[in-house]
């Protein structure tokens, strides 16, 4: 008598379980692809809430989480729910972890031109990346994204929140209209909410996503206003919920990041927006 499958085991890690729920997710019935939306762009909900609140805000019965976790193979929501969690700690340690990491390194001996060379690698890298990743047509199509609305409306945060600001002052600059969601007193979302049909969201957001970007986005691409992501894969969940979406996937050194490609996106962004727009460049763009 031939022996049964053994039944999968769970992933524990959350970037495991995106690609793994990325995959599923078109075989899902529709009340579990309502969850998987929402598990998607509200993660820290997922990592506290209980679940009756989350079932609330996802608009289905307690029930219906048990049934999603069991179709990614957990035995429960709370044990798919420990993945949620698993990210935040590792956000609290990460840069701790990398430190050490370094101290293991040539770094550690060759101090900080050891360290410049590095990063300056890493850099070179992600540059050199960028060009290979992103299509042209699709670069087209998001600089006729953003000269086409009435209001770009820049949303990042932690290490991206440097690349929209550098873009508000760049749009500023360049006499485009564009309005940073920076988040102050926990008002991101209600800043956002100012984007209508006629404007344009831009989302930066690289793994381990940002949920406040990823809660903006989501609730901007189900009110129909166009969404463009800078995201590092097909697997985040800012994929999901915009209009178009560019790859940017940045080399790090001892794990810590690059952002040079980012920014060499997002000042392509702003030129080749003024120029798609017939505007003139501010002199002191560079200042």
């Amino acid at each position: 008598m031939p022996a049964e499958p053994q039944p999968a085991s769970p992933i524990k890690d959350f970037d495991g379980f995106v690609a793994l729920l990325r995959q599923r997710r078109p075989t899902l019935p529709k009340r579990l692809k309502q969850v998987a939306d929402h598990a998607l762009a509200h993660l820290d909900d997922m990592a506290f809430g209980s679940t009756a609140q989350i079932a609330e805000r996802a608009g289905v019965q307690a029930s219906t989480l048990v049934r999603f976790a069991q179709a990614l193979d957990y035995s429960g929501f709370s044990e798919m729910q420990e993945v949620f969690r698993s990210r935040l700690r590792r956000q609290v340690v990460d840069h701790r972890e990398r430190l050490a990491a370094l101290r293991g390194t040539q770094a550690a001996t060759g101090g900080a031109v050891a360290l410049l060379e590095g990063f300056v690698h890493a850099s070179e890298t992600s540059l050199t990346q960028v060009k290979a990743a992103i299509r042209p047509a699709d670069l087209d199509a998001a600089v006729t994204l953003l000269a086409g609305a009435r209001t770009i409306v820049l949303v990042g945060a932690r290490r991206m929140f440097p690349i929209v600001s550098y873009l508000a002052y760049a749009f500023g600059k360049l006499g485009i209209r564009a309005v940073l969601v920076d988040n102050v007193a926990g008002l991101g979302p209600e800043q956002a909410a100012i984007a209508g049909p006629g404007d344009v969201v831009l989302a930066v957001s690289y793994a381990p996503y940002a949920a406040m970007t990823v809660e903006i986005a989501a609730a901007a691409h189900r009110r129909g206003v166009p969404v463009l992501a800078l995201t590092d894969s097909a697997l985040s969940p800012l994929a999901e919920n915009c209009r178009l979406w560019l790859e940017v996937a940045e080399a790090d050194y001892g794990a810590f990041r690059s952002v040079a490609a980012t920014f060499a996106v997002a000042m392509t962004l702003a030129v080749a927006t003024a120029e798609k727009s017939g505007l003139s460049a501010d002199p002191d763009l560079d200042r």
